[in-house]
């Protein structure tokens, strides 16, 4: 398990706060756009018999990519830093 499951398992409040925040985060129209594009781009790929397991929509490359190589901000880390 990782760190952060394991710490929102073991704090009730935070886990409250983060499912508030992130219930707010993928109502926003590009949030939504970004999902149904991944959805569509996902059933497209399925019904070309495209062996698509194991890997994501890479919005930004427009094509699947390993689910490792999909996470992040290719190692810039986290928010930008002003």
């Amino acid at each position: 398990m990782s760190d952060s499951a394991e710490y929102y398992r073991n704090n009730p409040k935070a886990r409250k706060k983060k499912a508030e925040y992130d219930k707010k985060l993928n109502k926003r129209p590009a949030q939504v756009k970004k999902r149904t594009e991944a959805n569509a781009a996902r059933r497209r790929a399925k019904k070309q018999g495209k062996n698509i397991e194991g890997k994501d929509y890479d919005h930004a490359k427009g094509m699947f990519v390993k689910m490792s190589e999909n996470r992040g901000r290719r190692g810039e880390g986290g928010r930008k830093k002003k």
